[in-house]
């Protein structure tokens, strides 16, 4: 047995409004509800687990980097440029707040979007290599 971290299971996200968030996710992203109840709830999609956890007002997930810019905490990953733009214009069409498709000087192309909290959250147009290698390659 290897004694070393092997993925992240859950990611906590802090919202003002559990049942309208967890539609939000559900609706606007695809998640799939597995549970819910007024302090929170579990979202499953993206490979993983995340709750959605009722917080006080006025909080979310970004913090400022030194540079003083409002930053995400996750990074989502699709399949390619093409795959990136699609999901930046379904985004869009169904009324996201989203940022442009950037070229932020390394491989691939990214965008961010926003939740109703505004926890901002990016999008980026590589794979990683262990998990297409693992799962996507299999498909």
């Amino acid at each position: 047995m290897s004694e070393t971290l092997i993925r992240i299971g859950t990611t906590y996200i802090p919202v003002s409004n559990v049942e309208l968030t967890c539609e939000w996710y559900v609706i606007k992203l695809g998640a799939e509800c597995s549970y819910r109840d007024s302090d929170k709830a579990i979202l499953n999609f993206a490979n993983q687990s995340f709750f959605l956890v009722r917080s006080m007002n006025n909080q979310n997930s970004n913090f400022i980097d030194c540079y003083g810019k409002e930053h995400f905490s996750i990074t989502f990953e699709v399949d390619g440029v093409s795959a990136l733009e699609t999901i930046h214009k379904k985004f869009r069409d169904k009324g996201i707040k989203v940022g442009e498709v950037e070229n932020r000087g390394h491989a691939g192309r990214n965008f961010i979007f926003y939740d109703l909290d505004g926890n901002k959250f990016d999008v980026w147009s590589e794979l990683s290599p262990s998990f297409k290698e693992k799962y996507k390659d299999k498909e």
